[in-house]
C-alpha cells in the first residue's frame, strides 16, 4: 500500500445529520495521536452542527487526499456508501469500527476494514479506551425551578434560567441537571433524600436558584451559587444570609460578570467555606432552625422560645 500523502479522518460525527459520541472523539484522538506519532499529515472533517467553524465534509477537496480513514462506529447505510463514490481515488481504512454485514456495500466498499467486531472475527478493544488522557472538568450539579407562581409579578424564573443554562452551555465542565423533587416512579429521578445526596456529596459544585438546591448542596459541603429568581430577593436570598453564604446574585442583577466570579470563588475559596458551613449544620454551631422553638410551642417541659420568637 502507497504511503499517504495526506489523511482525511472521518467518521458518524463528520456527517451533517451524524452525531458525535464522547466514545466517538476519544476514538478520533487515539487515531490522531497514532498518525502524529508517525509524522503523518492529516485533517478531521466535523458535522457542522457540532464545530461550525470546523473542516466540514461539504467544503473539502476530495482530490487533496491520498488516504480517507473512517473512526469507529457502524459502517453501514447511504452516508458511509457516498463516502466511496466520492472519495473513490483514496485508499479508504475503516477503523474501531462494527461491521454487521461484511457484504454491505458500506463495509465492502473500503480497501481494509480494521475492526472492532465483525462476524467471524476475534474483537479488538474499543480504540477509545487507550486515547490520550483527558484533563479532569469540574463536576456541576444545576438545580433549577421553572415554578414558584406564589410570587406573581415579582417571578423572573424563565430569564434566570434562560441566562444560567446559556451560560453554562458555555463552561468547560461536566453538567448534570438535577431535580429535588422525589419520584417513585420516574427511574431518572432520585425516591429518597439519601440518593440525592449521594450524588451532591461527589459534585465539585451546585448551581441553583433554588432554596434546597443551595441548602442540600451545603449540607453535602459542596459549594452552591445561587441566583435568587425573584425581584427584591426572597427565600433563596433569606437562607443565604442564614446560613451564612455569600454565593448569592439577585435576580434583577445577574449576569456574566458575576456568575464567573462566584464560579470562581467556588472552586477555591469555596470548597472550605462550604465544608465549613456543612459542620457548622452537623455540630448545630451557630445555626438556629424552627425545630427548637417548636418544642417550646408545644409546650414540652425544658424548653422555652428561640431568641426573636414569642409565644402567641
Amino acid at each position: 500500500m502507497e504511503q499517504p500523502q495526506r489523511i482525511l479522518l472521518v467518521g458518524w460525527f463528520s456527517f451533517r445529520d451524524g452525531e458525535a459520541t464522547a466514545g466517538d472523539v476519544l476514538a478520533l484522538r487515539r487515531v490522531e495521536d497514532v498518525l502524529r506519532r508517525a509524522g503523518l499529515a492529516y485533517d478531521v472533517a466535523w458535522s457542522p452542527g457540532f464545530r461550525p467553524g470546523a473542516l466540514h465534509l461539504e467544503g473539502v477537496r476530495a482530490e487533496a487526499y491520498s488516504h480517507l480513514v473512517f473512526v469507529c462506529g457502524p459502517v453501514h447505510g447511504p452516508q458511509v456508501e457516498e463516502l466511496h463514490r466520492r472519495f473513490a481515488h483514496c485508499v479508504r481504512i475503516a477503523v474501531g469500527t462494527s461491521v454487521v454485514d461484511p457484504a454491505d456495500p458500506a463495509a465492502a466498499g473500503f480497501h481494509e476494514v480494521l475492526a472492532r467486531d465483525a462476524p467471524g472475527a476475534e474483537p479488538r478493544v474499543d480504540l477509545s479506551a487507550r486515547a490520550p488522557a483527558v484533563p479532569a472538568r469540574p463536576v456541576v450539579g444545576v438545580i433549577l425551578t421553572h415554578g414558584q407562581h406564589e410570587y406573581g409579578g415579582r417571578r423572573r424564573h424563565a430569564e434566570v434560567a434562560a441566562t444560567v443554562t446559556r451560560w453554562l452551555a458555555g463552561k468547560d465542565c461536566a453538567r448534570l441537571e438535577l431535580e429535588t423533587r422525589l419520584d417513585i416512579h420516574d427511574w431518572r429521578l432520585s425516591t429518597t433524600p439519601a440518593q440525592l445526596s449521594s450524588v451532591l456529596d461527589r459534585l465539585d459544585l451546585v448551581v441553583t436558584d433554588r432554596l434546597h438546591g443551595l441548602v442540600l448542596a451545603l449540607r453535602a459541603g459542596t459549594p452552591a451559587l445561587a441566583v435568587d429568581p425573584v425581584t427584591g430577593g426572597a427565600k433563596v436570598t433569606a437562607q443565604a444570609r442564614a446560613c451564612g453564604w455569600p454565593a448569592l446574585i439577585p435576580a434583577e442583577r445577574l449576569d456574566v460578570e458575576g456568575l464567573e466570579r462566584w464560579w470562581e470563588w467556588c472552586l477555591t475559596a469555596g470548597r472550605g467555606a462550604a465544608r465549613r458551613t456543612r459542620d457548622r449544620f452537623r455540630e448545630g454551631t451557630g445555626v438556629r432552625d424552627g425545630a427548637e422553638a417548636l418544642t417550646a410551642a408545644l409546650g414540652i417541659p425544658g424548653t422555652r422560645p428561640a431568641t426573636g420568637e414569642r409565644r402567641r
